[in-house]
């Protein structure tokens, strides 16, 4: 996109890159789909290489919504929008008690929310849970992308042969 902002496409490729251990072909996202239970539409391998490689940029809402519970991220996630990026805020806004917590800081003065913030930092180490990074907004210009190991890389390039 020429915002600078992730894609569809390129926010698929990243998931179908590796989520949860998982690394997805076209095909293997498409069987994916075809596997889960309830209605939903079928997704050719075709039509997930077209929508990774950015060649068909306005796939339908089924679609779209198919491919992300087969991929098991929030649907929003795909959607070309700044908001949706932080994959790990739209998974944590899927829970009831989360979005209570959102409702309960929405107003609060930029003072408060930082002293809640520092709060729930806190208790997280006392709990020894991993900290969570700063928002998009905080985190500094120009991350630094993780590098492929050996095996990541033979499978991206086999994928890439195969067409995604």
């Amino acid at each position: 996109m020429s915002s600078g902002r992730p894609s569809i496409a390129d926010k698929l490729k990243a998931l179908m890159a590796g989520r949860r251990g998982r690394n997805h072909t076209s095909r293997s996202l498409s069987e994916s789909v075809d596997a889960l239970p309830g209605d939903h539409p079928s997704v050719s391998f075709a039509t997930v290489a077209k929508i990774a490689n950015g060649s068909q940029d306005n796939p339908t809402v089924g679609t779209l919504l198919a491919l992300c519970e087969a991929l098991g991220v929030p649907p929003a996630h795909l959607l070309p929008h700044e908001t949706y990026d932080d994959l790990e805020a739209l998974e944590a806004f899927e829970d009831p008690l989360a979005r209570h917590v959102l409702a309960l800081l929405n107003g609060l003065p930029q003072s408060e929310l930082r002293g809640v913030i520092t709060d729930l930092e806190r208790r997280r180490a006392h709990l020894g849970l991993e900290q969570v990074p700063r928002g998009a907004a905080e985190a500094p210009p120009g991350k630094r992308r993780r590098r492929r190991s050996t095996d990541e890389a033979a499978r991206y390039a086999a994928d890439s042969l195969e067409g995604l």
